[in-house]
């Protein structure tokens, strides 16, 4: 029995340095990238279901690419190209890594490896992000977009748009034709950004009006569109703009609810979570005086769209309660303001 008790861990010994040697030939994350991952997995967890009720049932995995390599992270079946290093304790996952594959900088979520959507994103120094605050909060908005994506019957009801003219991939969802250099388009989308703007900025007491007319001008801008331009834009302000707004929120959310971890704070680079949240709505604020269709062309839906959750917010706190089930349109949000006002 001594024997084989031996026996056991004289190959127990071997397998742990066998696995030490290979991540080392292979590369490792860095250090400051799994505190900066296990933030975003902090975070989600404990904030995700009071924003977003449900969210934790969305997958979490995430592949976080690096100069040379692609870690792949809470994955439940990572394929065979993918080889494992050991499990992370801080990560609470086993880490798989193959080489490079995707540009260093990339930063997408959509279905991969198989058993659903998966967040694609580089290091934060190689991202449009280059922090550690910011980056973590563009992770959760990627998360969010796994939520999305999750939902039973997103992909059917996407589809059931008619958007895609014969695209099976979903890259219609990018591609679409939409009328970005119109003169008249542009020109009445800067208007209805301006009078967005203003009904979300505007008192209480001066809310009513300011909302009947952003209303009644997305109401006009709707007219002047073809039937599936208009599902399109409608379409990405619900995705991409309730993404931003969700990036936002829930640096809002953890600047009230939550202290940053100690390793997190360490970190030369941080910033608060208070200041993130101001950072994001002054971007999005300040984009929403800058829009530009002809030259921004599908951007512009994402400071639109958080802006229009924002004013959401205050006209109906419960408008999240029906985001999955009334998809693709924020404006079946207004209840009675749309008909009755």
């Amino acid at each position: 029995m001594v024997h084989m008790r031996r026996i056991l861990f004289s190959i127990s010994t071997l397998l742990f340095f066998a696995t030490a040697i290979y991540a080392q030939d292979i590369g490792a994350i860095a250090e400051i990238d799994r505190i900066r991952i296990a933030e975003v997995y902090r975070i989600g967890e404990k904030l995700q279901d009071r924003l977003w009720p449900g969210w934790s049932t969305a997958p979490f995995s995430m592949l976080f690419v690096t100069d040379e390599n692609e870690f792949l992270i809470r994955h439940p079946k990572p394929s065979d190209e993918f080889k494992s290093i050991g499990y992370d304790e801080l990560l609470r996952s086993e880490i798989f890594v193959r080489p490079r594959k995707f540009p260093k900088s990339f930063l997408a979520t959509f279905p991969a490896f198989g058993h659903g959507p998966v967040i694609v994103i580089g290091k934060a120094e190689n991202t449009t992000d280059k922090t550690s605050t910011r980056w973590v909060f563009v992770a959760l908005h990627e998360h969010f977009h796994q939520l999305q994506y999750s939902r039973p019957t997103y992909y059917t009801d996407a589809n059931a748009l008619g958007l895609g003219d014969g695209d099976t991939t979903g890259m219609w969802q990018i591609n679409f034709p939409f009328p970005y250099k119109g003169a008249e388009v542009a020109s009445k989308f800067r208007e209805l950004s301006t009078v967005l703007l203003t009904a979300f900025e505007s008192e209480p007491n001066e809310r009513e009006l300011s909302l009947k007319e952003f209303l009644a001008k997305r109401q006009a801008f709707a007219s002047m569109l073809s039937a599936k331009d208009y599902k399109y834009a409608s379409f990405q302000l619900w995705q991409e703009g309730i993404a931003r707004y969700t990036q936002y929120r829930m640096a809002e959310l953890a600047a009230r609810r939550l202290r940053p971890s100690k390793r997190f704070k360490r970190l030369t680079d941080y910033t608060s979570y208070d200041a993130e949240a101001k950072r994001i709505l002054g971007m999005t604020t300040d984009e929403m005086h800058a829009l530009d269709l002809t030259t921004w062309e599908r951007t512009v839906f994402y400071p639109f769209g958080a802006i229009e959750g924002l004013l959401l917010d205050k006209v109906d706190p419960k408008w999240r309660e029906k985001y999955f089930s009334d998809k693709f349109a924020l404006e079946k949000f207004y209840g009675d303001w749309t008909t009755s006002h």
